[in-house]
């Protein structure tokens, strides 16, 4: 994840600074294979949509991914680069290029290549998904 041209300017953590973190630790837990450290980062109520997938819940983003890890995803690591973040107070809409670099690439083949629409919620302080969605990149 390259982030620099979304790093804001000064000493003083943002919006932004915990959002970028939120993304850091969630792929830190895809690169460990810990499905249980990476649904954690959802809500108990979050929706992804995928091309062929609707998940309902935490459990069910964190049952998907188990089984990801343990069969096809295994050794794999998601890349997402934030294109654009928006916070509108305590939600905030992230568009990100997106994919699945398989175990052994070290480039996302164009097939695999994904446009993200991330919406995340705050509360207590804390960001987490409440909604992904992803669609192939043109």
């Amino acid at each position: 994840m390259n982030n620099t041209s979304l790093a804001p300017k000064g000493d003083a953590p943002t919006a932004t600074d915990a959002i970028l973190d939120l993304f850091r630790r969630l792929y830190a837990a895809w690169g460990d294979n810990d499905a249980d450290a990476f649904a954690a980062l959802y809500r108990p109520d979050a929706t992804v949509v995928m091309p062929g997938v609707l998940h309902r819940g935490r459990e069910a983003v964190r049952a998907h991914m188990a089984a990801g890890f343990a069969g096809p995803l295994q050794g794999s690591r998601g890349v997402d680069e934030p294109l654009d973040i928006r916070v509108l107070g305590e939600t905030a809409i992230v568009v990100s290029a997106a994919g699945i670099l398989m175990a052994g690439e070290d480039e996302l083949p164009a097939q695999r290549r994904r446009h993200a629409t991330w919406v995340l919620h705050r509360t207590d302080g804390a960001w987490a998904v409440a909604a992904y969605a992803n669609a192939p990149a043109a």
